[in-house]
């Protein structure tokens, strides 16, 4: 099999970097002007919402509880057990909660949205959209991408609740402390920049995993073996989007609000 041309190769990828930003700025023009698919944006409200709850409410929790253990055997070096709320709290709201909630939002949803699409593409489905004169951007993708943006913000608030809660029965029940004291010490390590970083982040990273999704899907070229790629290729660029828009968020947010 002949190596491709190096030239050839960041052609290409440019070339799925302009379709990508393209696509993108179509979904997001549809989403500030009539009509709104409504009953699309619902259902898949319900799907990427609802339908990623239990995997959410599990990572969250029993992250929190790893966290709690794994805190309290460090500070008690220290003699600091006492703020393992503290070490739980910042780490599920600032970092762990919107990012584990996004990678998993990622391999559920990015990949669904990338088979649903590519199987419509490639049973031309979505050319008989436009031979009826119906948008596919606006009916397909639009409403994917606002759902998985508003709800993937209230997923990683009840992740990073879970989480706390998780590490409060750890401490509690395994660790000895005082319930009172562990979640006294929780709410008073959170200051308000902790919160708009842990909540800023979801948003981007909702719009991350949407458009992936959708852009791999719509891109799907080969039958029925080009949707297994195209829901690979979804899943794995999302997921390392995510990481590396955390490292870029991370250091922006920190420089703003100081902390």
């Amino acid at each position: 099999m002949p190596l491709p041309s190096p030239t050839a190769w960041v052609k290409s990828k440019l070339l799925a970097l302009q379709e990508y930003s393209l696509l993108a700025g179509r979904a997001f023009r549809s989403l500030l002007t009539p009509p709104i698919y409504w009953g699309d944006l619902f259902q898949q409200m319900d799907l990427i919402g609802v339908g990623s709850l239990p995997i959410v409410v599990l990572t969250g929790f029993f992250t929190g509880c790893v966290l709690a253990l794994q805190a309290a055997t460090a500070l008690q070096q220290f003699g600091a057990v006492s703020k393992t709320g503290n070490l739980v709290a910042l780490s599920m709201v600032k970092e762990l909660g919107p990012v584990l909630t996004g990678l998993m939002v990622s391999g559920r949803n990015a990949s669904g949205m990338a088979s649903e699409l590519g199987s419509m593409r490639v049973t031309e489905q979505i050319d008989a959209m436009r031979a009826l004169g119906v948008d596919p951007v606006r009916k397909l993708v639009a409403p994917r991408i606002l759902a998985t943006v508003f709800m993937l913000f209230w997923l990683s608030i009840l992740s990073m609740c879970m989480g706390i809660l998780g590490g409060g029965l750890v401490a509690v029940f395994l660790l000895g402390l005082d319930g009172h004291a562990y979640f006294t010490s929780t709410y008073s390590a959170l200051v308000w920049a902790d919160l708009w970083q842990g909540l800023t982040k979801p948003v981007f990273f909702g719009f991350i995993i949407s458009s992936i999704g959708c852009y791999f899907g719509m891109q799907t070229k080969g039958g029925t073996q080009g949707v297994g790629r195209a829901t690979t290729e979804a899943v794995v660029a999302s997921s390392i989007l995510i990481i590396v828009s955390d490292f870029i968020l991370t250091r922006f947010l920190i420089g703003i609000l100081g902390r």
